[in-house]
């Protein structure tokens, strides 16, 4: 049976992938009966777990029947006849279209989806509690809000509250006109590849690194240039002698290893940018969610040079259906930045921008804050001592006391292991996330992201003793002592 498995994620997502293509092209007839699952493993070299996991999602993804004794066959669909291709009038695509078909191959899929222990990380926690309060905000906002807009840059009243946060929890001083409302996180990596990037500058990223980022800059033409992180965070001595146009790091918690930018790192960073004359964009992306204490002062809090564009978000804050976010601009690229703002979307939703504002000055958004940070504590503090008892020494745990995921290394693994390994746990409904899609280059050893914010305590001391129960699986299998079916 001729399937190409496409090298992006995990054996068993490429091996459903693969099928899907082969019936939706019609390779695949409408009844046509599938290998056997030892088979098509020894056929394609993959372990009959990863087979197994393939043929359970196709199944419920209605693209495959079981009959019992039989075996597996193709369900009937109604497939949309292909068309002849269409003549070559068209002109071709710009090379930024190029570009962006190219770095989405490395688009991370969301994997696992209705899995009852689905450990998905980047999601914020579910506050049915915010559901109320926030619907009361929009009420009064739409009575508020100037029917006119409210300008590119944002709701001033918006910026004076995000202004005056900042300098109570972060220990940035900065004044409204120097912030920019924009839609999250994303819009802004996109709004500074735009003001700062030519095709083939040098931008710096942290390695591992925020795949999205990477996606946004690459797809402008940056020649992306990363730079290890280790217990300190980003390695300094190791930053490029060309000048680079931006370097991009997570210093109050690097996304994903967990990490924080040592102060020492922090001012050489700093002395960095000012010899080059480059620009440092700090992305905060959960700097409210810290356990052991206050929060860290930002690396802008330090930035004598103002040469560092800060980037905070409010949907890992809030919700994720809530598209605002902020970044605080050097002076010499205030209006750049507005302008490309303003090309981009003209300014993001006032009704929601005037809703926050409120939610921020009574108070209400801190409360949130405090309350949430308890409660991820308490998920935190379950996961990880659940880890230790069900898995033990297999694991390496970074266990930093901030945001709202924990990376685990896996002992003695390969990534073939390590592969089964995720495979077997989707296939007893636990949804396990890797590392490796956030490295240019694999790390030696296979790692996980662990997310807690969508599950119970209770529930997540379930996810680790499934999670133990499959690594005794995966070992014994690797042992050769116990024939996994």
């Amino acid at each position: 049976m001729f399937l190409e498995l496409d090298g992006h994620g995990p054996h068993y997502a490429q091996l459903t992938r693969a099928i899907k293509a082969a019936v939706l092209s019609g390779r695949l007839a409408s009844g046509s009966r599938l290998p056997p699952t030892r088979a098509l493993a020894q056929e394609l070299g993959l372990s009959r777990i990863t087979v197994l996991a393939a043929y359970e999602q196709l199944r419920g993804d209605g693209f495959i029947t079981g009959r019992v004794g039989s075996g597996s066959f193709v369900s009937t669909l109604q497939l949309t006849p292909a068309l002849p291709p269409p003549e070559s009038t068209v002109a071709p695509p710009s090379r930024y279209a190029k570009r962006s078909r190219a770095v989405h191959d490395r688009m991370i899929p969301l994997l696992h989806n209705g899995l009852p222990y689905n450990l998905q990380y980047g999601n914020p926690l579910t506050n049915p509690a915010l559901n109320t309060a926030w619907g009361r905000e929009l009420a009064h906002a739409a009575a508020y809000t100037p029917m006119r807009g409210v300008g590119t840059q944002g709701l001033e009243a918006l910026r004076q509250q995000v202004c005056d946060y900042l300098a109570r929890r972060r220990g940035i001083k900065v004044f409204p006109e120097n912030v920019l409302i924009v839609n999250g996180t994303q819009q802004a990596y996109a709004l500074s590849a735009r003001v700062l990037i030519d095709e083939n500058d040098v931008v710096v990223m942290e390695e591992p690194h925020y795949f999205a980022a990477y996606q946004a800059l690459a797809a402008h033409g940056a020649a992306i240039h990363v730079v290890r992180t280790d217990n300190d965070g980003i390695v300094c001595d190791e930053l490029p002698a060309i000048a680079p146009r931006l370097v991009c790091v997570t210093p109050s918690h690097q996304f994903p290893s967990g990490v924080v930018l040592s102060l020492p790192r922090r001012l050489q960073l700093l002395r960095y940018a000012a010899s080059k004359q480059c620009w440092v964009l700090e992305d905060d992306y959960d700097g409210e969610f810290r356990y052991d204490g206050h929060p860290l002062a930002a690396l802008r809090s330090l930035d004598n040079g103002d040469r560092v564009i800060y980037v905070g978000t409010f949907t890992k804050a809030l919700f994720g259906s809530l598209r605002l976010g902020y970044m605080v601009m050097p002076a010499a690229l205030r209006q750049d930045f507005i302008t490309a703002k303003y090309y981009s979307d003209i300014s993001s939703s006032g009704i929601e921008q005037t809703a926050l504002a409120h939610f921020m000055g009574n108070g209400g958004f801190e409360r949130h804050l405090r309350l949430t940070r308890k409660e991820l504590q308490a998920r935190r503090e379950a996961l990880v001592d659940s880890l230790r008892r069900h898995a033990g020494d297999r694991v390496d745990i970074v266990d930093t006391p901030a945001g709202m995921h924990v990376v685990v290394w896996l002992r003695h693994y390969d990534y073939a292991l390590a592969d089964a390994l995720v495979a077997l746990a989707h296939a007893r409904g636990l949804g396990l996330h890797p590392m490796a899609p956030h490295y240019l280059k694999k790390p030696p050893r296979p790692g996980l992201i662990l997310g807690y914010c969508s599950l119970s305590p209770s529930a997540l001391r379930e996810a680790m003793k499934l999670f133990g129960e499959c690594l005794d699986v995966i070992d014994a299998k690797a042992r050769g002592s116990l024939h996994v079916a």
